[in-house]
């Protein structure tokens, strides 16, 4: 086996390792995942919130 085959074999490993990432990535198992993933930042901002609403009740007391 020469360089270029070599070469050849990583470059089909690599695209295989491709596909596998993007059909996983796309998968339906991993979408409630990727959803609850995606909507953590508004849960933080929600939580937040209600901090400082809770110290601006405080602060009026």
């Amino acid at each position: 086996m020469d360089y270029g085959t070599y070469r050849g074999i990583l470059t089909l490993v690599i695209l295989v390792l491709f596909i596998v990432i993007v059909v996983w990535a796309y998968s339906k198992r991993t979408k409630n995942r990727f959803d609850n993933a995606a909507n953590a930042i508004f849960e933080d901002e929600k939580k937040h919130n209600n901090t400082l609403s809770n110290e601006e009740k405080e602060s009026e007391k």
